[in-house]
């Protein structure tokens, strides 16, 4: 099992609808989705927070960076 997961939830997450935590049969499946929420919240959200995708064994966790 991966798992994908942000780091910290910041506001614009928490407001986003898009939950926290999933989990996928293949490593493949789960960078898509990493991959997809990143560049979703890079896009969308305000701004002041940067989103990249860190792999840590089956994790996959969506670290937050202040711009």
């Amino acid at each position: 099992m991966f798992t994908v997961k942000m780091e910290k939830e910041c506001g614009c997450f928490k407001r986003s609808g898009i939950e926290n935590c999933k989990t996928f049969d293949n490593r493949d499946d789960a960078m898509q989705e990493a991959k997809e929420w990143s560049e979703e919240m890079n896009e969308t959200f305000c701004k002041k927070h940067n989103f990249t995708v860190v792999e840590e064994g089956n994790d996959l966790i969506i670290k937050v960076d202040m711009n």
